[in-house]
């Protein structure tokens, strides 16, 4: 059920990509980069379309759960279902396609974790880390092996 995304998420800062506390896997904002660089860069509504941003929301919350499966396999348990999600769009004040973006994320959690949907929450903001255009944290359960 689950992909090993080439490049593991490695913190670009002084943080953790993810910490497991309380039976739930915390993972930090990961955006869509492959070798260590993000594949897109820009603004949805000025520099890419939602289509665009679609396949880059899922590869950022592909990271997230290898993020999450790292963290939760150190602490000697499983990964479950995701509980929440929040997706981060650098986007301009007229684009308003965030739930169609956020899908894209959905739908990679949904093909890569057993369960239902997580909650979600999706945010446009003025920037995002190394330009990119869309970043997603995950809370995720976990299950003792």
């Amino acid at each position: 059920m689950s992909r090993t995304v080439p490049d593991a998420p490695v913190p670009a800062g002084d943080y953790a990509a993810a910490r497991v506390a309380g039976g739930l896997v915390f993972t930090a904002g990961m955006t869509p980069r492959a070798g260590g660089a993000v594949l897109a860069a820009g603004t949805l509504g000025a520099d890419l379309s939602a289509e665009d941003a679609v396949p880059l929301a899922a590869l950022a919350a592909e990271r997230a759960v290898e993020a999450g499966r790292a963290a939760a396999a150190g602490a000697g348990v499983r990964l479950g279902p995701a509980v929440s999600m929040t997706v981060h769009l650098a986007a301009t004040p007229a684009f308003t396609a965030h739930s169609r973006v956020a899908d894209g994320a959905s739908a990679r959690i949904r093909a890569l974790l057993a369960g239902p949907p997580p909650a979600r929450t999706a945010v446009g903001v003025a920037s995002l880390p190394s330009g990119a255009p869309v970043e997603v944290t995950l809370v995720l359960a976990t299950e003792v092996f």
